[in-house]
């Protein structure tokens, strides 16, 4: 599983045979972040985890653009020589969308976790709902960036450091997977997150480029949303149809924006069953 790159993304491939699945993940994700699902599916499919540019262990580019984020991820499918069932959540699924409706014969079907093919705003919420969660993108950024890396003897003292910018546990961990340190010992700490440029671009990943004319993507659409988050509304619901008009949506209770690490099992049975449909 070790990763791959030659000025291309960073991949990983677990599975030795069956039907091709791609996982692209969020922002200030990593292809590791699907670890579990992957290990779930990997006695019947082949299933690629990418690192997205200025992410992980790819390439850093000088913006950040889904447009071209959808050309090297198509790039990674071409040489695949078939198509896949291509998994992308937020950042990611728009991402995926972007190549549906650009290179649809690359996909066989396609898995939009927790976001819709819309503008999202810089501040404040979708709802009139006095608990939804503003967008903390830039906070998450900003307090990355406040952290002393040359101070930093530890993770806890990462942790700690995060803690006020990001209360919620599970998404301080899922932060710190992108901390690391180089070499062994006291070797320095880095983020393996370009987070210049993704603090400077951060207005082109609300958005979502305008499609080229006409296209739609007429394969097997699944999207799963958590039913505690809004990042998918009733309203996105006429723009996801005229774009993917086979699509099904399936609302996952208990679940917010992370839905596969929220609800691991129900989001990998979701998923099962769509692949066994697709594949009929």
């Amino acid at each position: 599983m070790g990763p791959q790159s030659d000025e291309g993304l960073a991949t990983r491939t677990v599975g030795g045979s069956g039907p091709r699945v791609v996982f692209v993940h969020g922002l200030f994700g990593q292809g590791k972040n699907w670890t579990t699902a992957a290990k779930g599916l990997a006695d019947r499919h082949r299933v690629t985890l990418l690192d997205l540019p200025n992410h992980g262990h790819s390439p850093w580019t000088d913006r950040v653009d889904y447009v071209d984020m959808a050309g090297l991820v198509a790039a990674e499918l071409e040489a695949f020589g078939e198509p896949v069932t291509l998994v992308g959540h937020s950042m990611g699924g728009k991402v995926a969308m972007q190549l549906a409706l650009r290179r649809p014969e690359l996909l066989r079907a396609l898995v939009v976790v927790d976001i819709a093919p819309v503008e999202y705003p810089v501040s404040g919420g979708r709802t009139d709902d006095p608990d939804e969660e503003a967008s903390p993108f830039g906070a998450f950024i900003a307090a990355m960036r406040a952290v002393d890396l040359g101070a930093l003897r530890t993770r806890e003292d990462a942790d700690r450091a995060l803690r006020e910018a990001v209360p919620s546990t599970m998404v301080r961990s899922f932060l710190l997977q992108s901390l690391v340190r180089e070499g062994v010992g006291s070797g320095r700490w880095r983020w393996r997150l370009n987070l210049e440029t993704l603090e400077r671009d951060l207005g082109e990943l609300r958005g979502f480029p305008d499609p080229p004319p006409g296209a739609t993507f007429d394969g097997p659409v699944l999207w799963i949303a958590g039913a505690d988050s809004h990042y998918v509304l009733p309203e996105d619901r006429p723009r996801m149809e005229e774009l993917f008009p086979r699509v099904r949506l399936v609302k996952v209770k208990n679940a917010g924006h992370w839905v596969h690490s929220e609800q691991p099992e129900v989001f990998l049975e979701t998923l099962r069953r769509f692949l066994a449909a697709v594949e009929g």
